[in-house]
């Protein structure tokens, strides 16, 4: 039954449709995983058993009827920041702790839609704002290779649990990195797709400046392209949207890229000392693309900028209006500092921050006129202890501390472009060791292709982690 659990979501698809498989069955084999195993991990905040299981009876009800839609009975944990009818949501805030929200996000309902059985809301610090998952209100998740380290964050749960098999495939979300930090940190497959890909709605318009989006993590490349597929849309009012793609995402999984012009960067746009052997891990997927048939050769966008940490702060604390309605004395300090310094910033002073990272992102897309792909390393530093991102009482110094573990992953959301993590090396500790590409903007279907590709050349979806 294990290796059920682990079984890609898009082929657990199958198995249900051709009733190898029952919905009930498979939900209630992650229940029991989730109550047996996540003790060790604290990935999941909220476990919606009993919707779960009337969920997936429904779905078995249902297999008779044709034309069933394409995740049909099968499990997913959502990210405890997105709204979600009757389950609580709490954002990892104790103002938000008993909230259980009347409506969906418009991205939560296209889940709905697709067929998805809700297991339950997976962890993340409050409000999303740090880079490791860790929260007064719900703990700090733990990563299934080394329980003494973190899972990454935001989307730390996510991940987390995704790697552990406590879930098919899980949804996550991505303002400068949430979704790729915490798969390089737990061996999974992380995609943030470009800006306008997938709606905010009804709650936010243009979240962050654009730089946030929902996502997937998959266990295979496949499975996040389909979990795309069915996210993405336009709806009524978004203030970005993508062109539509060609075909399914799921599609491009196995399509040949052709020969790519690919850059490999390993200093990131901020001053931060990155580890031997992250920058190794680059290097090794390099090799790996040239020997693919790519054209690779180092190359780095024109990124740095004196006010480059300063300035997304800036706009990064404008994110504080979002959760306004919290009390200020009831939320954790970091976000406190967040709201101070956005009170402080008068809009002349905003909208010139702007201003300067619009010049910035110009620049730096500039890149993709001679290349096709950027490679980087996932991360500066490979995955750090608990506590390492919270500890001391400077907010500040934390969250300086944090954008230098995650130097690379900024740049894609200040940009708008697909971005990917790919777990493709491990250290001899057994610790994964991820790898970042950028595509090129709206160039999500190509960012696939490629991806794919490696995941061909090196699998990775048969590795199990310690707690598993």
């Amino acid at each position: 039954m294990s290796d059920l659990a682990f079984t890609p979501a898009v082929e657990q698809a199958r198995l249900i449709r051709e009733r190898k498989v029952s919905p009930v069955e498979l939900t209630e084999l992650y229940l029991e995983r989730i109550e047996r195993l996540d003790p060790q991990l604290n990935s999941f905040v909220t476990v919606a058993a009993e919707s779960a299981r009337a969920a997936a009876r429904e779905a078995e009800e249902r297999l008779p009827e044709p034309d069933l839609p394409p995740f049909h009975g099968v499990p997913i944990s959502l990210k405890d920041l997105d709204v979600t009818a009757g389950i609580r949501t709490t954002m990892s805030s104790r103002p938000f702790a008993d909230w259980v929200p009347e409506f969906d996000s418009a991205m939560v309902g296209r889940l709905r839609r697709a067929g998805f059985v809700f297991l339950g809301k997976t962890n993340t610090p409050e409000f999303g704002s740090r880079s490791v998952t860790e929260s007064e209100l719900n703990g700090a998740c733990r990563n299934p290779w080394n329980t003494d380290l973190t899972a990454g964050g935001s989307s730390g749960g996510a991940a987390a649990a995704l790697s552990a098999g406590l879930c098919g495939i899980s949804q996550g979300s991505d303002g400068g990195g949430s979704i790729r930090i915490p798969a390089s940190c737990c061996g999974v497959f992380g995609l943030k797709p470009s800006r306008g890909r997938i709606s905010g709605a009804p709650t936010f318009g243009s979240i962050i400046e654009g730089f946030a989006t929902s996502g997937p993590l998959g266990r295979t490349v496949k499975d996040a392209a389909a979990l795309l597929d069915v996210q993405a849309g336009y709806e009524v009012g978004d203030p970005f949207w993508a062109t539509p793609p060609e075909r399914p995402f799921a599609a491009e999984a196995g399509r040949t890229p052709g020969r790519l012009r690919i850059g490999i960067a390993l200093a990131p746009p901020l001053t931060a000392d990155v580890d031997p052997l992250c920058e190794e891990a680059a290097r090794a997927a390099g090799h790996l693309l040239e020997s693919l048939g790519h054209h690779v050769e180092e190359a780095t966008p024109d990124w740095h900028s004196d006010t480059y940490l300063e300035d997304f702060g800036t706009i990064w604390a404008g994110s504080s209006a979002y959760f306004s309605m919290a009390p200020y004395a009831a939320v954790e300090k970091l976000n406190q500092a967040l709201s101070d310094r956005a009170e402080a910033t008068n809009a002349k002073e905003y909208v010139s921050t702007v201003m300067r990272m619009q010049a910035l992102a110009r620049r730096i897309v500039a890149f993709w006129n001679d290349y096709d792909l950027l490679l980087t390393p996932g991360l500066a530093l490979q995955p750090v202890p608990v506590g390492w991102g919270t500890e001391g009482d400077d907010v500040w110094e934390q969250f300086d501390r944090g954008w230098r573990f995650t130097p690379f992953t900024q740049v894609a959301n200040l940009t708008g472009q697909p971005a990917a993590s790919l777990p493709l090396f491990w250290s001899a500790e057994g610790v994964p060791i991820g790898v970042q590409l950028v595509g090129r903007p709206q160039g999500d279907a190509e960012l696939i292709r490629v991806c794919a590709q490696l995941e061909e050349a090196r699998p990775w979806a048969g590795r199990r982690p310690p707690v598993s």
